[in-house]
């Protein structure tokens, strides 16, 4: 993840430009705006952008673009919904990218690996696991919260290596047997936080949270 600007060909960057301007714009059109009118909504928005970039900017890695960081993508989503949670994230990477951790050619690249894809998992999951599971406290904490962060993190590492292997940027062998697995590793890292964080806001702030409402889950019905 935080693809440099001279990986992959000019036209995978090129490309990337243009499917994120569509997504972007449809972001921007669709959010729901009103609800940043309140300052607790939005400064806590707004942490969320702060922390995540410097989450994001901690990151390991041994070759260019073979990097690893958390995600937080699935509390993002679950807290603000699919299309403030793309765009705080598209502003997460332009952070990294202005202080050098990206570049910045490969800014919308990254921009929908990360922020597309991983807001993009974190939605289709839950709509469909809460759709399918009882509606239950527990339930929305240990499958939303826990199990949803780690599969978005692992299929957001799927994607990135697929991506590199498809380029023709590494060999097809080495990214799923050198790179890929440690996402599965950093899957349990990502669903112990992401869930931790999501137990707190539901318990002490569920009003963070537009993904949740009490008399669902409590509840159950």
């Amino acid at each position: 993840m935080n693809l440099p600007d001279n990986l992959l060909g000019e036209a995978w960057y090129w490309a990337a430009w243009v499917v994120w301007l569509l997504f972007f714009a449809r972001s921007i059109f669709r959010a729901p705006w009103g609800r940043l009118k309140d300052s607790d909504q939005l400064n806590v928005w707004l942490g969320m952008i702060v922390l995540l970039t410097l989450i994001w900017s901690l990151k390991a890695g041994v070759k260019p673009g073979l990097g690893f960081h958390l995600l937080g993508a699935t509390v993002f989503t679950l807290s603000f919904g699919p299309h403030l949670a793309f765009i705080g994230l598209s502003l997460v990477v332009a952070g990294i990218t202005l202080n050098g951790a990206a570049g910045p050619f490969a800014y919308v690249l990254n921009a929908l690996l990360l922020a597309g894809g991983g807001v993009g998992l974190s939605h289709a999951l839950y709509r469909v696991l809460s759709g399918v599971l009882p509606k239950h406290f527990f339930v929305y904490i240990f499958v939303n919260g826990f199990l949803c962060a780690a599969l978005t993190i692992i299929g957001v590492g799927f994607c990135a290596s697929l991506l590199l292997a498809l380029a023709g940027a590494y060999d097809w062998d080495y990214l799923f047997s050198e790179y890929f697995p440690y996402f599965l590793l950093l899957g349990f890292s990502e669903a112990w936080l992401s869930g931790m964080m999501m137990t707190l806001f539901v318990v002490y702030r569920p009003n963070w949270v537009v993904t949740f409402d009490d008399s669902r889950y409590l509840s159950g019905k």
